[in-house]
């Protein structure tokens, strides 16, 4: 399994950015797979839920605000972020869990600020 994240940046608050994670080495078309994000001296916490065949569920945090989505041509999926705020400052990390194995790509971070 390999998931490789990409597309953060500095942005200013009420910024967009667009995280990508590409997946390879499993079957990607029927995974459920996951959007965490770890801030500086908090725990790591659920951001987005993506099924294969149903809608994406959120973090209350970022609802309205975060859109994830899936590309199953592309093996890839994405978190669209928007009206972005400090307290969203966190490197954000893709999973997928095989039973009670985790498997995460390497991180991307995201800092908002002015």
């Amino acid at each position: 399994v390999q998931l490789q994240a990409s597309g953060g940046g500095l942005v200013q608050p009420g910024g967009s950015l667009r995280l990508s994670c590409a997946a390879s080495g499993f079957a990607f078309r029927t995974s459920d797979m996951f959007w965490y994000r770890e801030a500086p001296g908090k725990r790591r916490e659920l951001v987005a839920t993506i099924t294969p065949d149903q809608p994406a569920t959120y973090a209350d945090s970022v609802k309205g605000r975060f859109t994830a989505f899936r590309d199953n041509a592309l093996n890839t999926i994405y978190l669209q972020m928007n009206s972005l705020k400090p307290g969203d400052t966190a490197v954000y990390f893709c999973n997928r869990k095989e039973g009670i194995i985790d498997f995460w790509g390497q991180g991307t971070q995201v800092t908002v600020s002015s």
